[in-house]
């Protein structure tokens, strides 16, 4: 099946290029808790903006053998933590990409210090209702893994967003198509860069058309 993230899109692509040009050697990191879309979004993002998309939760697994679930069960989440910052430091130094990354990567000091010198952060703001329908689709959250999900959900909010808050962009992710979270964050860094949205050109016309002549507005082919 095609991914939507390779269907045309419906933001004109002058804008989402322009932006990734104003970004130079910065990566786009996109932060928040889980489930509230980083991945998904950050994908179609990549592909909107011509860059490459990386999850930096995929890559922790590729770097130790073993799922993320495996590695805390193993060795626990300050090991887990640990390896998560090296993954991001090293992603932070490949040059310009999109970077989804993991719901507590943002908590780490030094991770958040490394992504203000080398990246443009965004967090995506959720709603805990909007969590959790997303979370319980999945099995493999190991933070989640209580008797009270909710209830452990609502801590990590109340932990986190405050420093959430720190992030250069803020764009709320809720229940709608995946391209108009990608319009908001594009036109949310074209803001924040600068960077003006293209002018479309028109087509050439045969017909009578107004132009301007002197100050006077009149139709072409007609006398002033």
């Amino acid at each position: 099946m095609t991914d939507v993230a390779l269907r045309p899109s419906p933001e004109p692509a002058g804008l989402a290029t322009a932006v990734a040009g104003a970004l130079g050697r910065r990566a786009l990191v996109l932060v928040g808790m889980m489930g509230a879309g980083k991945s998904s979004v950050g994908r179609r993002l990549a592909a909107r903006m011509g860059l490459p998309f990386v999850d930096a939760d995929n890559e922790i697994e590729a770097a130790a053998g073993m799922s993320i679930p495996d590695i805390f069960e193993a060795h626990g989440e300050d090991y887990f933590r640990a390896g998560e910052a090296r993954v991001i430091g090293r992603l932070l130094a490949d040059g310009p990409r999109v970077i989804a990354t993991g719901g507590g990567a943002f908590m780490n000091p030094g991770t958040r210090a490394l992504i203000a010198e080398r990246g443009v952060s965004v967090w995506l703001d959720a709603e805990i209702d909007v969590l959790l329908r997303r979370i319980r689709r999945r099995s493999d959250r190991p933070l989640m893994k209580t008797a009270d999900p909710e209830a452990t959900l609502a801590r990590l909010i109340a932990e986190r967003y405050p420093v959430y808050a720190e992030a250069t962009l803020t764009v709320q992710s809720r229940d709608v198509p995946h391209d108009v979270i990608v319009d908001e964050i594009v036109a949310a860094l074209a803001g924040h860069l600068g960077v003006a949205r293209p002018v479309p050109v028109a087509a050439p016309s045969e017909g009578p058309q107004a132009v301007v002549n002197d100050g006077q507005h009149v139709q072409k082919g007609s006398a002033p």
